[in-house]
């Protein structure tokens, strides 16, 4: 198979070469083999909203622990990211792997539900329920009830991610049913932006580009208590690309019911 893709390339060379390179800045993908999808406001621009969410499951190639999670850019810049992985040591790849922040699901954009993350193994999965994209509108919706252990006590935990370009925003809703409350629900959304707290909203300023810098506007649920936590970045890896810190956001639900749902509307200010 190799070698048939490098013939493939040597008889295409020249017709390579005489192509203008592009960015493919296309306005929706859909990958139902991984289960990713991505949107944003306009093919061929980075201007205006970006958003890109996953499903799959807990024992993928380089695994996170990450069903269900989702970024947004915006212009161009991230806003709410997926951090990465630091420098690869031997603890990257031993039994003690999930013991590192960055793989586990509560430093990704996904709930901790009852006090529980999300562990590693194949059973551990998302289900897709639908993807559909239009000019108006491109909404991915998901279970990622079974991402989470039995003893998370999930019945149901439905996530609908989507990009309303008639009214420039971006929403993510969480409808779940639980069959028993033992702790509070906590919804994680990791920035590099400053952040402030003001009247049921969160807004996100400056970021990693100050030439260009984020300026979003999240309205939540007046349920949550918000908090914010400072990450200090020491791996020289993550501070090549997100600088000395990043923010862990926690939407905080106390003594939540055995079923609600919650919905982020987030827009450019």
């Amino acid at each position: 198979d190799n070698i048939g893709r490098q013939l493939y390339f040597l008889f295409s060379a020249a017709e390579i070469k005489e192509q203008s390179p592009l960015i493919p800045l296309l306005r929706d993908v859909w990958l139902p083999g991984i289960q990713v999808m991505a949107a944003r406001e306009k093919a061929g621009s980075t201007e205006g909203l970006y958003v890109a969410a996953k499903g799959g499951f807990n024992d993928e190639s380089h695994n996170h622990n990450d069903a269900g999670h989702f970024i947004v850019y915006s212009d161009g810049q991230p806003a709410i990211i997926d951090v990465g992985v630091e420098t690869y040591t031997a603890k990257t790849f031993s039994a003690s792997r999930y013991d590192i922040w960055t793989m586990q699901s509560g430093y990704h954009n996904l709930p901790v539900v009852n006090g529980y993350m999300q562990p590693h193994g194949k059973e551990y999965k998302a289900t897709i329920l639908n993807y559909s994209n239009s000019p108006e509108y491109s909404k991915f919706s998901l279970d990622i009830s079974k991402a989470y252990p039995k003893d998370a006590s999930i019945e149901k935990w439905n996530r609908h991610i989507g990009l309303d370009r008639k009214n420039k925003t971006v929403e993510v809703k969480d409808d779940y049913k639980l069959s028993e409350v033992k702790d509070d629900l906590q919804f994680a959304l990791i920035t590099p932006c400053d952040v402030v707290i003001e009247n049921n909203q969160l807004y996100l300023t400056g970021g990693v580009n100050h030439e260009n810098p984020v300026d979003l506007k999240i309205q939540f649920d007046p349920k949550l208590t918000p908090k914010v936590e400072l990450i200090n970045i020491t791996d020289a890896r993550l501070k090549s690309v997100w600088g000395h810190r990043l923010y862990r956001i926690l939407l905080i639900k106390n003594n939540p019911g055995k079923q609600g749902e919650y919905t982020l509307r987030i827009t450019q200010q």
